[in-house]
């Protein structure tokens, strides 16, 4: 039986290396939490608060992040693949290193992140706001992007000829 801690405060707890498979963390106060390692494939994160929280390295393959701040959260060496950060407020996060291949980033708002090196082949980034985001050697190959989004505004990025309807 997977964890429910739905609705709960967990704040400033520490989960690092813990086991969270399938666990159900929807609306779950996490700000400030330790994550760091931490297995939460297919976890159910559905508008959580993780504000600042710590997910270093942390497994969040298919997690469900649907309408969760994640504000100036530390996901430096994540593994986000096909996550799904629907509306998701990352303003200030460290996605550097992060996995993010096929991820759904459609509608979330990515103000000031640092997605430096971020690996985000195959991600949707349509309707995502990415004022002042970082995508210094990221690989955005085939990703799917917002109306708009130049060369200029993704300066340093590779995989830009395969990004689609990417404006010189």
């Amino acid at each position: 039986m997977p964890i429910d801690y739905s609705g709960q405060d967990k704040s400033r707890r520490d989960f690092s290396g813990m086991d969270l498979r399938y666990a159900r963390l929807m609306r779950a106060d996490l700000s400030d939490a330790r994550l760091m390692r931490a297995d939460l494939t297919e976890a159910w994160l559905t508008g959580a608060n993780l504000t600042r929280a710590h997910l270093i390295g942390a497994h969040l393959t298919k997690a469900d992040f649907t309408d969760a701040n994640l504000t100036r959260a530390d996901l430096r060496d994540a593994d986000l693949r096909d996550a799904n950060l629907t509306r998701a407020d990352l303003s200030g996060a460290d996605l550097s290193g992060a996995d993010l291949r096929g991820a759904a980033l459609s509608g979330c708002n990515l103000a000031g992140a640092n997605l430096t090196g971020a690996h985000l082949t195959g991600a949707n980034l349509s309707g995502a706001t990415l004022t002042g985001a970082d995508f210094t050697d990221a690989d955005l190959s085939g990703a799917v992007r917002r109306p708009g989004m130049s060369r200029a505004d993704m300066d340093g990025a590779d995989g830009l000829e395969t990004v689609k309807g990417l404006i010189d």
